[in-house]
């Protein structure tokens, strides 16, 4: 089961041509990773300030399929495809109503912001999201 966030496609995203610029994808791309990780008990402020941890994008890949225009709202879906012991991959899709407008893999890796170096993902954490990945094999 996915994990899905709505964004409207606001005046601040978009080009003069009323579409949005595919830099402002990136951010809503973050933005459904931050809930997602807030939904599994570890929002950013948590993770950022007192465990001293981030999850910064190590790869991304992104095809997009049709442009999105000011005033539609998006359904971004994100799913757990992949947990290693430091990294896990995502595979995301944005809709509007039926249409496919781009989709994304990334893979997020668990770093220690005080070396910068990849560190195992803490038990907790590690055990919600393998229960996630179980899900989305049962499906």
């Amino acid at each position: 089961m996915a994990f899905v966030r709505r964004q409207p496609v606001r005046f601040q995203h978009c080009d003069p041509a009323g579409i949005v610029f595919y830099p402002r994808f990136f951010e809503m791309l973050n933005a459904t990773v931050e809930d997602w990780f807030a939904g599994l008990g570890m929002p950013f402020a948590r993770m950022h300030g007192p465990l001293n941890h981030g999850v910064p994008t190590a790869a991304i890949s992104v095809s997009f399929h049709r442009p999105a225009r000011l005033g539609e709202v998006l359904d971004i879906a994100l799913r757990l495809v992949r947990l290693g012991r430091t990294s896990a991959g995502l595979a995301m899709a944005a809709r509007c109503g039926d249409e496919l407008r781009f989709e994304a893999r990334s893979t997020l890796v668990w770093v220690d912001m005080a070396s910068g170096r990849p560190a195992p993902w803490p038990d907790d954490l590690r055990a919600r999201m393998a229960a996630e990945l179980e899900e989305s094999d049962d499906a």
